[in-house]
């Protein structure tokens, strides 16, 4: 198969557009490596599906059209075919996971698809697809193993050829099943066989990955579901084969260094890219060394809104750029003062105490720092002072479940008064609040965590005996920030109260 000739002819541009290849300059400066973008998420579905979608069916002849076409997807492709459909007047029938993102499925509705929601990932929806194929005597369009689809997707390595040429060091690939990667790979090998091909992949969904190693394709049994648009359990049969052949390797990046992607890309474009999207730049940017030139192709932007805020969370630690730890301190008057002296000048992004039945009281404690070194240098001077401290900043346990559970009930807790505040976000907040109740009230609870907004929410809990209630209140006001007394509130009761 002569997939050089395939992709010169490929027949996209009805609907697909030309992106740009968009450097990200400030990342480039910053690394010494000179990003580019390859913008698929601007295509008029936002992602280079479209593009073997349309091919594929323009291939077609006009009884298989007749009879309607089927597609399995978590997607992407499936707005591919919906809007390839839309634009031949073809009835389409797409089947897609039932953990695809709502802003998807609402995209497909919008094309005039059929959908049909069935399993967990590709492979659970191309079983249901085979059977709807025979049930219903639809054609099926194959998402990425199919030559017109991999000749499809091939025009996004002709492009960036086209574009860059031979000023091109390395070009970064998202895998799924391997349609684009096997497209790209096969065009640049035959025109710019110096030029490095790279697939990515998700570290917890790599199919791809441990097919190539294993010489064989290989079956996942549970692959990631954070980058839905590469969930994929096992590599197609001719992409395989292709990309066997033509990658020069596979980088596999963690959760973390994609959601820093997400961010980056952000920040060059100011378009948000789906998970899968942000892959190849994470990639890039793990690999590459300084002095070279990485096309990276941005696949997708179809993302839920509601996952922005775990990105957010996800980047900090995926740039190394939050310390995360475990300090203890003497459960006394005082010591908490002392602990966020030890701070400076430090942003702290998430703080939660709860007074505990002993001597020491653990703090767990979220802060800015530029990078490990600072943070290994914050940890030193946090024991310095004689606290004992955990660096607990690579621990997937306290990142992603004990960072928000921390707290509970205690009954060494008497006189306790809490309330919600308003901290402005800015330096110098904390120790402002501090600094008057400091040495006067024992804080038996706290908890702060850095959301981006311009005011920060801080739940604190004080122990004021009922005479020194009114001295409190003054010293309250003194502070100035809003807060609202919370008691009472039903969800402290239960959940933190003292239990007696």
């Amino acid at each position: 198969m002569n997939y050089l000739i395939k992709t010169l002819n490929a027949s996209v541009y009805d609907v697909a557009v030309k992106t740009p290849l968009d450097e990200a300059a400030e990342l480039s400066k910053r690394m010494g490596v000179k990003f580019l973008l390859k913008r698929e998420d601007l295509q008029p579905v936002h992602s280079y599906k479209i593009r073997g979608a349309y091919n594929k069916m323009r291939s077609l002849p006009a009884e298989a059209l007749r009879k309607g076409v089927l597609a399995a997807s978590a997607g992407n492709h499936a707005q591919g075919v919906a809007l390839s459909a839309k634009k031949l007047g073809v009835k389409a029938t797409i089947v897609m996971p039932e953990t695809t993102p709502e802003i998807k499925i609402n995209a497909v509705k919008a094309y005039g698809a059929e959908i049909v929601l069935h399993g967990v990932s590709y492979s659970d929806c191309a079983e249901e697809a085979a059977r709807l194929v025979k049930t219903l005597g639809l054609t099926f369009i194959p998402p990425y193993d199919d030559p017109d689809v991999i000749a499809g997707q091939g025009t996004v390595g002709r492009e960036i050829i086209d574009d860059a040429g031979a000023d091109i060091d390395a070009i970064f690939v998202p895998i799924g099943g391997g349609g684009l990667a096997a497209g790209v790979s096969s065009y640049v090998k035959k025109v710019r066989p110096s030029v490095k091909v790279y697939g990515v992949e998700p570290e917890d969904s790599d199919c791809m990955y441990r097919s190539i190693k294993a010489g064989r394709r290989v079956t996942l049994e549970t692959p990631g579901l954070f980058a839905d648009g590469v969930c994929v359990k096992k590599p197609g049969e001719e992409t395989f084969r292709l990309c066997r052949e033509h990658l020069d390797g596979i980088v596999r990046v963690s959760t973390a260094e994609t959601c820093s992607a997400i961010k980056d890309i952000f920040e060059a474009t100011r378009a948000v890219c789906e998970p899968a999207g942000a892959l190849a730049l994470a990639a890039a940017k793990k690999t590459a060394k300084k002095g070279e030139t990485c096309a990276c192709i941005i696949s997708g932007a179809n993302m839920n809104f509601d996952r922005i805020r775990f990105v957010c969370e996800q980047t900090e630690l995926g740039e190394g750029r939050e310390a995360i730890f475990d300090c203890a301190i003497p459960e006394q008057p005082g010591s908490f003062s002392k602990f966020i002296e030890r701070l400076g000048g430090h942003n702290v992004t998430e703080f939660n105490y709860r007074m505990a039945e002993g001597v020491l009281a653990h703090v767990f404690v979220g802060i800015s720092v530029k990078d490990i070194a600072e943070r290994k240098a914050l940890q030193k001077s946090f024991r310095a002072a004689g606290f004992h401290c955990i660096d607990l900043s690579d621990n997937i346990l306290a990142k992603e479940h004990v960072r928000h559970m921390v707290g509970g009930r205690s009954r060494a807790i008497v006189n306790e008064q809490v309330f919600s505040f308003e901290f402005p976000e800015k330096p110098g907040a904390l120790v402002n609040f501090l600094s008057v109740i400091a040495g006067r009230w024992n804080i038996s609870l706290f908890h702060y965590r850095n959301h981006g907004a311009d005011h920060g929410k801080v739940l604190a809990g004080f122990q004021v005996p009922k005479a020194e209630r009114a001295d409190f209140a003054k010293a309250l006001e003194e502070i100035g920030y809003n807060y609202i007394d919370v008691t009472k509130d039903p969800a402290y009761k239960y959940f933190l109260g003292s239990p007696r």
